[in-house]
């Protein structure tokens, strides 16, 4: 199998990733207790060394502020259901995964929250200005996305930042398709809300993520539960992040996630991101040689994560990728990818595009063997 839907999920993981699991696994996976066994303990810290890491790559605050989830969506509904108040009002964009748009939406639907959408110019970018312009007195929210998982485009997070924070206004980022490829600076870009999956560019298994919830935000408790500390306290305790963690977490999986990281850290995230950007070139110059072929986002590489979607005028997307799996074993990412706004605003929706995404294993054979594959469907 050639893997090419990194952006949905990173294939295959560092062998390190893999190993640190399985060493785990058989060694130290009991439930994280401050004060009690061995195990127990070993547990502990292999939470604290994954937050340790995180803080230090994300540069937050403290590493207790990073609050660890099931995965991205986990982590945004965490966010939005913690902070937002009846009357408020939020600006997002179109941009956005079903992960940010769904849950403000039926919060919309229910009355509870007021909403606006920002659409993303013809070359998949958003204008901070927009943004500002959209702020009035009762914007609690801006949620944007770093980087459109349909376009690629990466987002001026730290112009929204600013301008979010000159107006005391809450700035959540999703950073589902740059965590781990995109350098993310918490403090620099006035960050008040990170959302990130364990599993893509970060190289964590499935199951993984985090929230990180800034000093200026004091969001409501999304589950209460055991802490494996204070169990006196009748309601959940205050002290993150075990405030917002209730229940046992999936320490096998933060494991392997703090093991991704320190890959990520040895790799280098430039390193990392020029690679794919190599591939990314090939792949976009050679699609639109291809007759019919539309290629979607941005030719300035440099503000695009390794995301590429096209469009056929001869066969439909899900057609497409469906014949790449059954025919040339290759595997793309065919639809709307959970995200129907911005493939509205791009005339492809309802059948999608079909998404490439290169990750850090893929080669320039692979990007080869998939356009002489598309070359040879579509002269059909």
């Amino acid at each position: 199998m050639i893997y090419l839907d990194n952006a949905a999920t990173s294939f295959p993981k560092p062998e390190s990733v893999y190993k640190a699991m399985d060493r785990f696994a058989r060694e130290d996976m009991a439930n994280p207790g401050r004060a009690g066994h061995k195990m127990a303990l070993a547990a502990e810290r292999a939470l604290d060394d994954c937050r340790h890491r995180l803080n230090q790559l994300f540069k937050g605050s403290a590493p207790e502020r990073f609050i660890f989830t099931l995965n991205c969506t986990d982590a945004l509904n965490m966010a939005f259901k913690g902070l937002l108040n009846e009357g408020d009002h939020v600006i997002t964009t179109d941009l956005e995964h079903n992960s940010v748009s769904r849950p403000l939406r039926i919060m919309e639907l229910a009355g509870k929250i007021s909403l606006t959408k920002i659409n993303a110019d013809s070359q998949g970018f958003i204008d901070p200005e927009q943004i500002k312009n959209a702020i009035g007195p009762k914007t609690r929210l801006v949620a944007l996305t770093h980087a459109s998982n349909v376009l690629g485009t990466i987002q001026p997070i730290t112009e929204v930042g600013t301008i979010c924070r000159e107006k005391n206004i809450i700035f959540l980022v999703d950073g589902a398709q740059t965590a781990g490829v995109i350098p993310i600076d918490i403090k620099a870009q006035k960050i008040d809300l990170l959302a990130c999956p364990g599993h893509k560019c970060l190289f964590g298994p499935t199951g993984t993520g985090f929230l990180y919830s800034g000093d200026r935000v004091a969001l409501r408790t999304w589950r209460e539960g055991g802490t494996g500390g204070d169990s006196s306290t009748e309601t959940q305790p205050k002290e993150m992040p075990y405030h917002l963690e209730g229940g046992t977490p999936n320490v096998l999986g933060i494991a392997g996630l703090a093991a991704g990281l320190a890959w990520v850290d040895q790799e280098g995230m430039n390193n990392i991101h020029h690679r794919e950007t190599k591939l990314v070139a090939k792949l976009r110059s050679n699609l639109k040689e291809i007759p019919g072929v539309t290629v979607f986002g941005s030719d300035d590489l440099s503000r695009t994560v390794a995301t590429v979607s096209f469009q056929s005028e001869s066969l439909a997307a899900p057609e497409i990728g469906s014949i790449l799996d059954e025919a040339f074993n290759i595997a793309v990412r065919p639809g709307l990818h959970c995200s129907p706004y911005i493939h509205k605003s791009i005339n492809t929706f309802p059948d999608g595009s079909v998404r490439i995404s290169p990750g850090a294993f893929n080669t320039e054979s692979d990007i080869d063997q998939i356009i002489a594959a598309l070359k040879e469907i579509l002269s059909l």
